[in-house]
């Protein structure tokens, strides 16, 4: 393995699932601002997720739709003209 390619400032960082508000703890060394108490009791960086293992569908068994940013809408609208030729 090639020395000097993987970063040295690795810290514990909170990340938080937003579709469920599942929150775990690990190390990591992406960017944030915003702070977050643990359930240790102690603050640690915050970075937002929008899906992960315990909301995602392979991992839980559940199909579930989980449209945050409209994409679904967006392309109703957009193809409306030839979803209703379909129907």
């Amino acid at each position: 393995m090639k020395k000097g390619i993987h970063p040295e400032n690795y810290r514990l960082v909170v990340f938080k699932d937003m579709s469920n508000g599942e929150m775990f703890l690990t190390k990591s060394t992406a960017p944030t601002k915003e702070t977050i108490k643990y359930e240790d009791g102690k603050e640690y960086p915050l970075i937002k997720v929008e899906i992960s293992n315990t909301s995602h569908p392979f991992y839980t068994g559940k199909m579930k739709l989980v449209d945050t940013a409209g994409r679904v809408d967006k392309y109703m609208s957009k193809y409306k003209k030839h979803v209703d030729k379909k129907k």
